[in-house]
């Protein structure tokens, strides 16, 4: 009876290690399968998107692509909007396939590409918000450089330039908030947000701090 009862034990015991080695297979091919989920679903950047897909073309500007850091190239396709060139790239136009002839190329990265190239060529677009990452913060001074700018660097339409403090301080009088309520709603030939319809009311608030203090000599 003894003996047998080893058997048994021993026997018992190697079932108890083929299922725990059969639960850390399982556990394992799961942890692999998450792992590939995640690197397939992760966003690349505009840059990335186009040193492994787009420059093939319009690196050099073959089959008619326009090159990248022609700027007289892209400014007859940024007319069309980010809108209207995504459509183009999903669709395929011309000598470019579908998807720039990758299908694992998402819609979104192919916003950010387009992006990428149209700054490179001159323009100075925003760069399209990740649809399923959790936003950072844009800093007052990135949106001065990339929005701003286009009025408030030369003065434009009467906004004040940046680095003017004798324009700037008048309307500082009734602090910050005023201004920045203006920001908000357009005021004068600004349009709401400053045109940038995905500006949260603190994005705005930096800017506009960013702006007014442009120009003040540091204490030391």
């Amino acid at each position: 009876m003894g003996a047998q009862a080893g058997i048994q034990t021993i026997a018992s015991t190697m079932v108890s290690l083929r299922l725990i080695a059969t639960a850390v297979m399982f556990l394992s091919a799961i942890a692999w399968a998450q792992t590939e989920a995640r690197a397939q679903t992760s966003e690349r950047s505009g840059k990335e998107v186009v040193d492994a897909v787009c420059i093939t073309c319009h690196g050099t500007g073959a089959n008619g692509a326009p090159k990248i850091g022609d700027k007289k190239a892209w400014a007859k396709r940024t007319a069309r909007g980010l809108t209207g060139l995504t459509k183009n790239a999903i669709k395929g136009v011309r000598k470019m396939p579908a998807h720039g002839g990758n299908a694992n190329v998402s819609d979104f990265e192919l916003e950010r590409a387009i992006t990428y190239m149209v700054n490179k060529s001159g323009g100075h677009w925003a760069e399209p918000v990740s649809k399923t990452a959790q936003p950072s913060e844009r800093s007052g001074k990135q949106i001065a450089e990339v929005q701003c700018v286009k009025c408030h660097l030369k003065g434009d339409g009467g906004a004040p330039k940046i680095g003017d403090r004798a324009a700037w301080i008048p309307r500082g009088t009734n602090g910050i908030d005023p201004l920045v309520r203006s920001a908000i709603a357009g005021h004068g030939g600004m349009p709401a947000r400053g045109g940038m319809a995905d500006l949260t009311d603190n994005e705005l608030r930096g800017a506009v701090i960013y702006m007014f203090n442009s120009g003040v000599v540091p204490v030391k």
